[in-house]
């Protein structure tokens, strides 16, 4: 998600500590410590403004949350959610996706949610795609044994390639949906985009894959 550069926003990701880390490499092995309980900790790699994070954590305090995404901007539109709702549950990154081993250590999260993904749909940036074999290995490291992956688009070539990547890779497609909103699914948090072309009548595409 690509936005228009806010003033101020970096001031304001720096005057918010309790929700922006600023040096997540200083806690890695230490995400528990920083929410102060043991509860599971899921992520989002590529947040956007924050809407499905946030609404994940106002429908389950129990869990933790980080939302990471690498556009400053951006994650200040984020933060203005998070200090709306105030949700002790929720921190926010301004990191790269592909790094997330720099910041986590084996095995310390639970859940991984990748939304709307940019779907870079020449050939030649294949590696790109965070559904990428080289991602999902970076995944599989910090994720737990058969730990979940989430994955939700509306571009259907994006999701085709996934399927394909995670059946290859050896992952596990626990459940796939073709057509979300028209679906029996239930607790669907959307987020931004996925309002936006739902509401054009394309259809959602969702899959829950683990790791054999």
């Amino acid at each position: 998600m690509r936005v228009r550069k806010r003033k101020g926003a970096e001031a304001m990701l720096a005057e918010n500590p309790q929700y922006v880390i600023l040096d997540p490499e200083s806690y890695k092995g230490k995400w528990r410590e920083v929410f102060g309980n043991d509860n599971p900790i899921h992520i989002e790699v590529g947040s956007g403004k924050g809407r499905f994070i946030t609404g994940m954590a106002a429908a389950h305090p129990e869990i933790n949350y980080i939302g990471i995404d690498i556009q400053l901007s951006v994650l200040s539109y984020a933060l203005d959610r998070v200090l709306e709702q105030d949700l002790p549950n929720v921190k926010l990154l301004r990191v790269d996706g592909s790094s997330l081993t720099t910041y986590f250590a084996d095995q310390e999260i639970d859940r991984l949610y990748l939304n709307f993904s940019d779907p870079w749909p020449k050939k030649k940036h294949a590696k790109r795609r965070l559904t990428y074999k080289s991602f999902l290995e970076t995944y599989q490291q910090i994720l737990p044994e058969k730990g979940e992956l989430h994955f939700k688009t509306d571009n259907r070539g994006l999701f085709e390639y996934s399927l394909a990547s995670f059946s290859q890779y050896g992952m596990v497609l626990e459940q796939v949906w073709l057509d979300l909103h028209d679906s029996d699914y239930e607790g669907n948090i959307m987020t931004e985009y996925e309002e936006k072309f739902s509401q054009k009548g394309q259809p959602i595409y969702r899959v829950e894959a683990r790791f054999a």
